[in-house]
């Protein structure tokens, strides 16, 4: 995941509607059903979704009031979290 792309999809977010990401997440998901794709190319695939995903769940804790600054250095904390564990 890559905090600047998840800033940027937040910043998306509020400029239009969550439901865009919902969407485009789904098509990706359907993409990666294609037999001929590679491996890197799946890789690409389940990044994108990983980071549309992240933006989702900090658009969730800055409608919850959370600063969005805040919700950003969270959210980041808790996934190099996970990868230390």
């Amino acid at each position: 995941m890559k905090l600047p792309i998840i800033k940027h999809l937040t910043s998306f977010i509020e400029e239009n509607d969550e439901d865009f990401l919902v969407e485009t997440i789904e098509t990706l998901e359907s993409l990666t059903e294609v037999p001929s794709l590679k491996d890197d190319e799946l890789d690409v695939i389940g990044e994108l979704i990983s980071n549309m995903y992240g933006a989702i769940e900090v658009n969730k804790m800055i409608k919850d009031g959370t600063s969005k600054k805040e919700a950003l250095n969270s959210f980041m904390q808790r996934v190099m979290g996970s990868i230390d564990s």
